[in-house]
């Protein structure tokens, strides 16, 4: 359900949350969403709406600039960085990458688009997997492509990863540094200044490529 609150003119969405223990308030590609508890009453939602409203406009704001820089590319897609034309072909139903050019429907061709850039990240991110664990002195078993709100990419014990696709749409060093900083967790599970040093040790200048996330990641859309 979509609400405005009267106060601040701000559009939100409500979300209740059996895990959450607090109000909590995200503002993503879907909109500003309130997550509540379970028990909390509706009127929270408001107040939060209220009380971070300057946070809240500003990272609206940075979401229609990316949103710019996302219309700037019109016929064209970043493909680990570099634009690739986009050619529309009537008639055709999937997406499909030739040399320089990939060929899409007619109409809306984002989820034939989505579609192809999944397939071929699955093939990408488990070369790198390859190469980086066996560097490493690991090996993986899984690997699962989507489309994670809260991260860019995860590890779990066994060697189980997880990528977004989205960053297909990213400088291939970029991508690069996301899947050392994973495998890195493979030794080194959480965020301490252990991992950080480790990260040094094995992706020098990886500190500039997360940088670059956190500065263009609202971009790396179709």
């Amino acid at each position: 359900m979509t609400l405005v609150d009267a106060a601040t003119g701000i559009t939100y969405s409500i979300r209740r949350s059996k895990s959450a223990k607090r109000v909590r308030v995200t503002v993503d590609r879907d909109g500003v969403t309130v997550v509540l508890p379970q028990r909390a009453i509706e009127h929270r939602a408001q107040d939060a709406i209220v009380r971070l409203e300057p946070w809240i406009r500003a990272q609206l704001a940075e979401r229609a600039q990316s949103q710019q820089a996302i219309d700037a590319r019109g016929m064209a897609v970043p493909w680990l960085g570099e634009l690739v034309p986009l050619v529309v072909q009537p008639g055709r139903k999937t997406a499909h990458r030739d040399g320089g050019r990939i060929f899409v429907p007619d109409g809306d061709h984002r989820p034939a688009l989505e579609r192809l850039i999944r397939r071929e990240a699955k093939i990408e991110f488990a070369q790198r997997l390859d190469r980086i664990t066996a560097e490493c002195g690991h090996g993986w078993t899984t690997i699962r492509i989507g489309d994670m709100k809260t991260r860019w990419a995860s590890c779990s014990p066994g060697g189980r990863f997880s990528f977004s696709w989205r960053l297909m749409l990213a400088p291939e060093h970029v991508l690069e540094t996301v899947v050392w900083h994973e495998v890195c967790h493979m030794d080194i599970a959480d965020h301490s200044a252990r991992f950080w040093a480790l990260l040094d040790e094995r992706r020098p200048g990886h500190r500039a490529d997360h940088k670059w996330l956190a500065d263009h990641g609202q971009e790396l859309a179709l």
